[in-house]
């Protein structure tokens, strides 16, 4: 029984002997791998996949030698990856579209009904741009940052763009925003130094609608710094494309207005203001410039003269030119509003009553256009009229008709047989019917 014990006893020594031993050895011992335990991890380990023989770790100098991450040895549960931001969807490029467009103004685009009925109408319909304004009569539509708009307090807060951009990206919808540059009652009155003057130096006004709303001067480049400047804020807000109104000189006589001495021609004032807004917003930023400009031109080259919209120059620079081919802003042929007695010759063609011909005064205006700008080497602009949406009922009785459903398709139709693929309809008051546009296919 001694011996037993002893045997035993001697047994015992040997493992405990045994055990402290392995405990002391680098990277195999239970005490050294607990010693070694990141803090914050679990205490309990790994246990190998019956059949599989744990991989010894690695020595600092064999980690990473591939450039790989190697996995921690107790992985913490706790660290999870952050859940990636859901991605913006990506702005339409007018390059993707054709586009078929609607104008609305800064009340609509703030009007949520107005808004979602447009939306609905892109989901049945044609229908795949909207023109929102960004400044008309002089305010822009929404709080600006721009320092001379804040200065003079010449903005309203009419809608969120980032939010109405939001809502028409979501739905696939392209936004052009709408720049009334040069007609601009509020920086004329606030800032006369940067108003076209009257013989006398006094700020002149022109005589329109029921008031007198002065014009700034294409000719001054602070003027045209503080449009572009409004543009350059425009895009950040999240618009695909920035379009140019009023970018012409006001129709007055020449005994009326005074511009400064020894000034360049009108047209060459404009088309420096088109070319530098092509340079800092399409080059440089990759947005597009279409600038609107009245359809007599096409025909008349004295009219454009006189506002400083010369065809062959006006598109020169940029993505579009936007031709407002309303039937009833033709002369007609009455002693009242819009009438000369005689009419208006449009491409060989005489129309007495324009309104009542709404294909064949767009047709011709578009043609005419077309072979006079094919001659010119090197222009830019493809063309995306401006289509009438509204009731002339300012006309005189016999000169004007109903516009709807009818009117809107002979006009889209001409566009089309003219060549040319886009079209914005304009309804000043922004009512715009179902029956106006194809079902989607």
């Amino acid at each position: 029984m001694k011996n037993t014990g002893r045997i035993i006893t001697s047994l015992i020594i040997i493992v405990l002997i045994a055990v402290a031993l392995i405990a002391f050895i680098p990277g195999k011992g239970l005490i050294y791998r607990i010693a070694e335990k990141e803090p914050g991890k679990s205490d309990s380990l790994p246990m190998p996949s019956p059949g599989v023989t744990p991989a010894a770790s690695p020595s600092p100098s064999e980690q990473n030698n591939d450039n790989t991450e190697m996995p921690s040895a107790i992985p913490d549960a706790s660290e999870k990856p952050e859940p990636s931001p859901p991605e913006e969807p990506p702005k339409r490029r007018f390059e993707d579209i054709k586009v078929r467009a609607v104008y609305l103004t800064g009340n609509s685009a703030g009007n949520d009904a107005k808004l979602h009925k447009i939306i609905e109408l892109s989901k049945t319909t044609e229908l795949n741009a909207v023109v929102i304004d960004i400044k008309e009569n002089g305010k822009v539509n929404y709080v600006s940052s721009v320092p001379e708009v804040v200065k003079n307090k010449a903005f309203v807060d009419l809608y969120d763009p980032e939010h109405v951009i939001k809502m028409l990206h979501d739905n696939d919808i392209y936004v052009i925003g709408r720049l009334v540059c040069f007609r601009d009652n509020e920086l004329a009155t606030k800032r006369p130094d940067l108003a076209i003057k009257g013989p006398g130096g006094e700020i002149w006004k022109e005589n329109m609608g029921s008031g007198k709303t002065g014009w700034t001067n294409p000719y001054l480049e602070e003027v045209c710094r503080y449009n572009l400047d409004i543009a350059r804020e425009a895009i950040e807000k999240g618009f695909d494309e920035i379009q140019f109104d009023y970018v012409r000189f006001p129709t007055a006589k020449s005994s009326e207005v005074y511009y400064g001495e020894d000034v360049p021609s009108k047209a060459d004032a404009i088309c420096s203001f088109l070319k530098l807004a092509s340079k800092e917003l399409y080059e440089e930023r990759g947005v597009p410039v279409s600038a609107d400009v009245f359809g007599i031109i096409f025909e008349s080259d004295r009219d454009g003269e006189n506002i400083g919209q010369v065809l062959e120059k006006v598109g020169k620079d940029i993505n579009y030119i936007c031709p407002m081919v309303y039937p009833s802003h033709y002369a007609n042929a009455s002693n009242g509003i819009m009438g000369n007695g005689v009419g208006q010759t449009i491409n060989g063609v005489l129309f007495t009553a324009p309104d009542l011909e709404p294909y064949k005064v767009v047709y011709n205006t578009l043609i005419k256009g077309r072979n006079r700008i094919s001659a010119v080497e090197g222009y830019k602009a493809d063309i995306r009229p401006y289509l009438q949406a509204f009731t002339a009922k300012y006309l005189p009785k016999g000169y004007y008709q109903t516009y709807g459903p009818q009117q809107i398709r002979q006009q889209i139709q001409a566009v089309y047989d003219a060549g040319y693929h886009e079209w914005i309809l304009w309804d000043p008051s922004n009512n715009y019917s179902e029956e106006y546009f194809e079902k989607k296919q």
